[in-house]
């Protein structure tokens, strides 16, 4: 009689959370069902619960996945920048082929609206939060922007901007991550190029 291999816990986990991901990015938060989710997995519904305790709990784990990788994939990107020019065309770039290559993670930050009230809502919150955080951060080494608020604003601008620029871009499927880049590059590096130090 064979024996079937345990998966190991994290891998298991990221199996589920790549599941969850599709099936909420496809029905919507509220018509996804534990059930189904554990079906395609292959684990029993107990299973799903031991892990991550409810639905919502599911969700806000698929959140909190989507941030690190979204946090790594820009933090990666700017690393070798030469200047503020090359850094915020770096930094956009990993943003818009991040949203290109995880179309259902980004299909669960942009739908929050159905979240509002939830602690969802609060996590998609802490991934703009994270991104204004990470901008603001490099603003202030690279760019004479001013006061620390002037700088949080300047980086809400950017983060407010490419997340509209990003929905819009779901609509004309004709629009590559570096044409994104370029486009707000010509509108953000205009306010911003005076300031290069």
């Amino acid at each position: 009689m064979t024996t079937r291999k345990r998966m190991p816990r994290a891998e298991r986990e990221r199996q589920m959370l790549e599941v969850a991901e599709a099936v909420f990015a496809e029905r919507g938060y509220a018509a996804a069902s534990m059930d189904e989710i554990a079906e395609q997995v292959g684990v029993s519904k107990p299973m799903l619960y031991e892990y991550f305790h409810s639905k919502e709990g599911l969700l806000l784990a698929c959140i909190a996945a989507s941030r690190a990788q979204l946090r790594t994939a820009t933090e990666e990107a700017v690393a070798g920048a030469t200047s503020a020019e090359d850094a915020l065309r770096r930094g956009l770039h990993a943003f818009f082929v991040y949203i290109r290559e995880h179309q259902q993670a980004w299909s669960l930050l942009r739908n929050e609206m159905v979240l509002i009230g939830t602690s969802a809502s609060e996590e998609i919150e802490a991934t703009r939060r994270q991104q204004t955080d990470l901008i603001a951060k490099l603003m202030a080494g690279l760019l004479d922007v001013g006061s620390p608020l002037r700088v949080e604003a300047a980086a809400e601008i950017v983060v407010g901007a490419c997340e509209r620029l990003a929905i819009w871009c779901e609509q004309h499927d004709e629009v590559t991550p570096e044409r994104a880049t370029e486009y707000a590059m010509a509108v953000l590096w205009s306010g911003l190029r005076e300031r290069a130090q």
